[in-house]
């Protein structure tokens, strides 16, 4: 019988690997993602709000644009820094705290409203970080995620990797949590309702080169994997992904128009 992955080294080596690169380059781009979540959730001005696995902040920002006391959470520092600089230039009051997904250091019902957008996807532990989302969260309180679904553009980016540097065993994919059976089990319990969206973000590059330059450049799962391979093996990834970006783009040949589907999901807390 084959041991059970080790999630705590797994959760060790991911956190490297997003530290590494500058996701906010990357992060930034998605925020239109943050804004129609905020929307989706009905915030209201005063509610307390977490963004969990924040990254550099998109709905940590959404959420405070709409006036709410959020707490913007990730257990990269680095990226908490960057969602600062960001609220600090819009003059808003936000407050920034490392925290684990898997452990989140708050009271109980802490929260009216807990987000995260691709982020708490990629807890290792993934039964835990749900029961943590729900666990801070208020009874009557709203969840909302955004999560790339398997079928979508993303989804099949982690594919690609996988091929190349194979996942632990008996690990869950993270988009897992794009679909929305999943979901249900996750969530069933403690949840009076989960909605599900499906919704589509377009990627905009140069081409495909130009979207592999800057994912391998800043993208930490992605510039991981390059720096892991030998020469001959970037290059078969290189290719892959190149194979997936031209057959996916809408654009022509001018350009890059990729869309990724994710699923916008908003739960009601039993």
């Amino acid at each position: 019988m084959n041991a059970p992955p080790d999630l705590n080294a797994l959760k060790t080596r991911q956190q490297t690997a997003w530290a590494s690169g500058d996701y906010a380059v990357i992060g930034t781009t998605l925020q239109l993602v943050g804004e129609q979540l905020a929307e989706a959730c009905d915030l209201r001005c005063d509610e307390r709000v977490l963004d969990v696995a924040a990254g550099n902040g998109n709905a940590t920002l959404a959420a405070a644009r709409r006036g709410c006391q959020v707490t913007s959470t990730d257990y990269v520092a680095a990226l908490l820094d960057r969602g600062a600089e960001r609220a600090r230039a819009e003059r808003l009051d936000v407050k920034f705290q490392v925290a684990d997904a898997e452990a989140l250091p708050f009271e109980d019902a802490s929260f009216d409203v807990v987000l995260s957008t691709f982020g708490v996807m990629f807890s290792p532990d993934q039964a835990r970080a749900a029961a943590e989302l729900a666990r801070v969260c208020r009874p009557g309180g709203r969840i909302g995620l955004a999560n790339w679904t398997p079928e979508g553009f993303i989804g099949q980016v982690f594919k690609t990797l996988g091929r190349h540097m194979p996942p632990p065993a008996g690990v869950q994919p993270p988009s897992l949590w794009g679909v929305e059976k999943h979901l249900q089990a996750l969530f069933g319990e403690c949840a009076a309702r989960v909605a599900v969206t499906p919704r589509l973000f377009h990627f905009r590059y140069r081409s495909a080169a130009h979207f592999i330059e800057v994912f391998r450049t800043w993208y930490g799962p992605i510039h991981k994997a390059f720096a892991a391979l030998p020469a001959d093996g970037a290059l078969a990834l290189e290719r892959d992904l190149s194979e997936l970006l031209n057959r996916t783009n809408q654009a022509g040949a001018g350009s890059l128009v990729v869309p990724s589907e994710y699923l916008e999901v908003v739960v009601t807390r039993r």
